[in-house]
């Protein structure tokens, strides 16, 4: 029986070979796009799970909000790991990671800037799963000056040679390495190549609550639900914190809150944090649960669309097969047996689809990891499970797929078809032309959707950040320079090439921008302000093009400008000032040990943007004072390579050890929105496929109804009709449902881009054109889509479609 079904399948497949083709090929592309974005689902929610403890491990934020300026941070004080293993008897284990920054790492004289460098507590291979290939994890980072690197590192420094004893120079402090760790999965929120031991830090041993730098983690008992600690947090911050914030702002905890502000520890399990996390201070760039949701959805969608198209073209290419029915049903077939030979059939050409898709997926992979940024591919660990997987999937997607054209074709009846007439219902087309309907609207959707994305990231181009970041290079890391790099700002001033120069760790751009800093005025100490507190120079502002609106730039000739500020519009605003904040002073703290300093502002800022156009713009403070970290420099020339050249040369006569390592604002400004750029893209190529798919599905219900309707455009030409006038009669109900498709969709991808905007403070409208250039293009589409098979119907010979009258 089954090599009955096979032989009649294949006949049947071979025979129509261009309209298997269609329906195979748009199959394919339905599954192979529903698989890579399953790997891609796949691997987000997998993150850190490959941790033996990562359901009980949890991780310690702080969240507070300042006179209406909220914090979000994912560092806690240093006190905290140790405050809550002591007092709760339900944390097990606690850990911290402070970040170490980018240090220059020597050994036989070779040099290198490493990224990934952390401290960690003792115990951290305890609490995380990363095993060790040399050295003994549990007292590898007992002692001070200790080190413990990964695999790669290894090799990088010492190649085969055995790395256990030997020193490692970080910015001229020794550091003797005592294990070697396995590469941490890619799977995971954070990357570490090097770890330290946190005895080498004396800030980790400081009592102070008010400083945050310490990633605390804690391990919490199986089952143990982490919101029943979370709700004893808030009386640790009453005792360990609210004593120092009486003794920093002369009110006790209870006045603190009274006047509007609040503090907290909450928890964030360690599974959550990869999809869950709003913080900038992180150790990698969070990902977004909705984009997990947006993606599920466009891999449901795909599949169910190409699914539509199979049912489509399979009910289409019917017609041709009405009379074998009929004779194999009057030759004794069951409905039955006919409904097992094309279920057979549908599942035969799902799995020659999903051959198809598995070489496309492996096709499409690299360029879908180059775009997401993953590491993406379909050998599995466990093949058995793959092979099993990818049946399964087959059968069931192939089962779907087939189970309209299977009840459709096994319910003709033998004496109708036989005598040539072929009729369907209207249930049937009802149906077909529901799906069809279904699949512009998501094609629509996903048109709108990617035209909204690139017209916010236009918009984001093209937004006044309030300085220039054309032209703009930054030296990074010139603290390495020392005292050499006040030297080579000068160097540079006296490049004709060079319009100014700055030395500031501050850059507008990136990560610099994460700090926070309480300040008061004299006379409302009760009035906390959060701002962002920059140390610059007398350059910073030039160099950048910032405006000042009031008041004057940092001078050397004004010996009192240690203690002076320019303060931004958004800071003399939320002191209610506006342009009379000139002459006010300000305190805020000097160090974490409390000591305070006042400083009179003598200059307005204008606003300019210093973080992410995802958040508005808070107050901010600009001090007089040496913060070394890097040369921003404005320059102004063609000859860009000639400049760097030069650069670098007057950079090695002042240190062969420290790195040249450089970038350009306009580059780093576009990188912080590289997700956004990734998305949209994504979003483009998907949405295009779907156009394509659901245009196959198009194609096949134009089929359909052509052979349906032969006869009667045959008579039609007889009686004088032209082949414009066939082709408006065969399309103009098709284009009926896409013009119903955009009415649907509109709104839809209206709510949801709305949605999507929120998460721009700053941000379009989206304007009426979108929806009506959407709408256009479908309908265009459609009808080149419709116009192909239109055609071909109407300048068929009528002598041929009439012959059997």
């Amino acid at each position: 029986m089954i090599k009955n079904y096979f032989k009649i399948a294949w006949r049947n497949l071979w025979r129509n070979k261009a309209f298997s083709f269609i329906n195979i090929f748009g199959l394919s592309i339905g599954i192979a796009t529903c698989l890579v974005i399953m790997l891609f689902v796949q691997d987000e929610l997998s993150y850190d799970r490959y941790n033996k403890k990562a359901d009980q491990i949890v991780r310690v934020i702080f969240r507070a909000s300042i006179n209406g300026e909220k914090i979000n941070e994912a560092n806690v004080m240093p006190p905290v790991a140790q405050t809550l293993l002591a007092d709760y008897p339900e944390v097990q284990q606690a850990t911290r990671v402070r970040s170490g920054g980018l240090p220059l790492v020597t050994y036989d004289n070779k040099t290198f800037k490493e990224n990934g460098f952390v401290f960690a507590d003792s115990n951290f291979f305890q609490v995380f799963t990363l095993p060790f290939l040399k050295g003994n994890a549990a007292t590898a980072l007992t002692q001070p000056n200790t080190l413990v690197i990964s695999e790669a590192t290894s090799e990088k420094y010492f190649g085969k040679n055995d790395p256990l004893g030997k020193v490692l120079s970080f910015n001229g402090s020794p550091l003797k390495i005592t294990g070697v760790f396995k590469k941490i999965p890619p799977n995971s929120h954070f990357d570490f190549n090097l770890i330290a031991s946190m005895a080498t830090l004396p800030e980790s041993r400081e009592p102070s609550w008010m400083s945050s730098n310490f990633f605390t983690y804690l391990v919490l008992p199986e089952g143990y639900g982490y919101k029943k600690l979370e709700t004893k947090l808030p009386e640790v911050v009453a005792k360990y914190m609210g004593p120092q914030i009486q003794q920093a702002f002369g009110m006790s905890y209870a006045e603190f809150r009274k006047k509007g502000n609040d503090v907290g520890l909450f928890l964030q399990p360690l599974t959550d944090i990869h999809l869950h996390s709003d913080f900038s201070n992180d150790f990698k760039p969070a990902s977004d649960i909705r984009y997990i949701y947006i993606f599920g959805a466009i891999a449901l969608f795909m599949l169910i669309i190409a699914c539509i198209n199979f049912m489509n073209l399979s009910t289409a290419s019917a017609s041709k097969r009405y009379r074998e029915v009929g004779i194999r049903k009057v030759l004794g077939s069951l409905k039955r047996e006919l409904i097992r030979q094309f279920l057979f059939e549908s599942i035969l050409l799902t799995f020659i689809a999903l051959l198809f898709a598995i070489v496309l997926v492996n096709l499409a992979l690299p360029v879908f990891n180059q775009l997401s940024g993953k590491e993406l591919n379909l050998h599995f660990k466990n093949i058995t499970f793959l092979i099993f997987g990818l049946c399964g999937f087959g059968l069931i997607v192939g089962a779907l797929a087939g189970s309209y054209p299977a009840f459709f074709l096994s319910s003709f009846k033998p004496v109708t078809v036989l005598k040539g007439k072929f009729a369907t219902g209207k249930k049937s087309i009802g149906l077909r032309s529901g799906l069809v309907v279904f699949q512009f609207c998501i094609s629509v959707f996903l048109i709108i959707a990617t035209t909204v994305v690139f017209q916010q990231l236009k918009y984001i181009q093209n937004t006044k950040l309030g300085f220039n970041k054309d032209q703009v290079l930054v030296l990074h890391d010139t603290w390495n320079l020392g005292k050499n790099e006040a030297i080579l700002q000068q160097e540079l001033l006296q490049d004709s090439r060079v319009v100014n120069a700055s030395v500031s760790g501050y850059v507008p751009v990136g990560p610099s921008y994460g700090n926070n800093n309480m300040i008061y005025t004299e006379d409302n100490s009760a009035q906390l302000v959060k701002t962002l507190k920059y140390h610059v120079d007398e350059q910073y502002i030039p160099t950048l093009g910032m405006q000042i609106v009031a008041g004057r730039n940092f001078s050397k000739d004004f010996s009192t400008d240690t203690t002076a500020t320019i303060i931004n519009e958004t800071a003399a605003k939320t002191f209610g000032w506006g342009d009379k904040a000139l002459g006010k002073t300000v305190t805020g703290f000097k160090n974490n040990n409390g000591e305070k300093i006042t400083y009179r502002i003598i200059g307005i800022v204008k606003d300019f943007h210093f973080k992410s156009l995802h958040d508005r713009i808070s107050p901010l403070m600009m001090v007089l004072g040496d913060n070394s970290g890097s040369i921003i420099a404005k320059v102004k020339t063609k000859d860009i390579a000639g400049l760097l050249t030069s650069v670098k040369k007057e950079w090695s006569q002042f240190s062969n050890a420290a790195l040249f390592s450089y970038s350009f604002m306009n580059d780093d400004f576009e990188a912080t929105y590289r997700a956004e750029e990734k998305l949209s893209m994504i979003l483009g190529i998907f949405a295009g496929l779907t156009i394509f798919i659901a245009c196959l599905g198009l194609f096949g219900l134009v089929t359909f109804t052509a052979e349906k309707r032969t006869k009667e455009i045959g008579i039609r030409k007889v009686l004088g009709a032209t082949v414009p006038n066939v082709v408006g009669l065969l399309s103009k109900d098709f284009l009926k449902l896409v013009f119903i498709a955009n009415i649907i969709s509109w709104p839809l991808a209206w709510w949801t881009m709305n949605k999507w905007l929120q998460d721009f403070a700053y941000r379009i409208t989206i304007s009426w054109w979108v929806f009506f250039l959407a709408g256009f293009a479908a309908l265009l589409i459609a009808l080149i889509t419709v116009s192909f098979q239109a055609i071909k119907a109407a300048i068929a010979n009528p002598v041929k479609s009439l012959r059997s009258e």
